[in-house]
């Protein structure tokens, strides 16, 4: 992986876990989702215009389609996200998913878009992986509450395996531009969920009068964590930036610990540097 991919990687992942610990601190639902969506759409305008006057890419059937279920797969994600924080603990949901994601990211770029699995990759993987696994107390019977987190993390994690490999494959081989890609999960996020948001106008308005701030935080760093991927991956193999993402476990765990009072700082912690170490080692494999 090169030095800049790598910045980009580590951007994304503070950025990542920025907006994740907001969700959860916002504690809401579909409205958050449309209302942050909505937002963004308006504040990427400009940008999105820009990259389509300039570039002029080439935008048929097949391209507008790849967008329309990226987007699809993306609300997915959030929707489940969100329901998994409001049952669960953050420290325990997110790393879990971030877990899912890459491993099923990383098999699904072998398998289906040719992408070499070298020992660097495979021992930083692994290591991220493991450390994952067991930063939720590995497969241990235990409460009905972390049982519950574990499964919504995985789950999530499903979705970004699929999404990971689908958007690689958008940018890389169809070449649509990142920004247009995310651009258009803004609006089929805004567009289905609005007869939803129409029924609960008054929570909407409380969500903005309340959380304005951090709405308008995760409308910009939710686009900037996954744009930076994205141009990571129009000239990074997945294999490499679907683990190195993971870094973005340490700070979550972390505020989910410290700053939302999730507690077993130590235990996570210790599981969160294995994390860390493994993305080191696929970092300068």
């Amino acid at each position: 992986m090169t030095s800049f991919a790598l910045a980009l990687v580590l951007t994304a992942a503070c950025c990542h876990a920025a907006w994740n610990i907001l969700v959860k601190h916002i504690n809401s639902g579909p409205e958050l989702v449309w209302l942050f969506s909505v937002i963004a759409a308006l504040l990427f305008l400009p940008a999105v215009i820009w990259v389509l006057v300039v570039q002029q890419p080439v935008l048929g059937a097949r391209e507008i389609g790849f967008c329309i279920a990226s987007g699809i797969l993306h609300m997915g994600y959030f929707l489940l996200l969100q329901k998994g924080y409001a049952r669960g603990d953050i420290s325990l949901v997110y790393p879990t998913a971030r877990a899912t994601g890459p491993l099923l990211s990383t098999s699904f770029a072998v398998v289906l878009l040719g992408e070499h699995l070298t020992w660097p990759i495979f021992l930083g993987g692994l290591a991220i992986i493991t450390g994952v696994v067991f930063i939720t107390g590995g497969f241990r019977r235990g409460a009905e509450h972390a049982t519950r987190s574990l499964l919504f993390g995985l789950s999530a994690g499903l979705i970004i395996g699929c999404y990971t490999v689908w958007d690689a494959y958008t940018v890389r081989t169809l070449l649509v531009p990142p920004l247009v890609l995310e651009y258009t999960s803004f609006f089929v996020r805004a567009t289905a969920l609005t007869p939803y948001v129409v029924t609960r106008r008054d929570s909407v308005r409380r969500l903005w009068r309340e959380h304005r701030r951090a709405v308008i935080a995760i409308a910009v760093l939710n686009p900037m964590a996954y744009l930076l991927v994205l141009i990571a991956l129009t000239f990074t193999p997945v294999v490499y930036v679907a683990p190195a993402r993971e870094v973005s476990v340490l700070i979550t765990v972390m505020a989910g610990t410290l700053l939302l009072g999730e507690g077993d700082f130590a235990r996570r912690m210790g599981w969160a540097c294995l994390i860390l170490l493994g993305m080191i080692v696929l970092a300068t494999g």
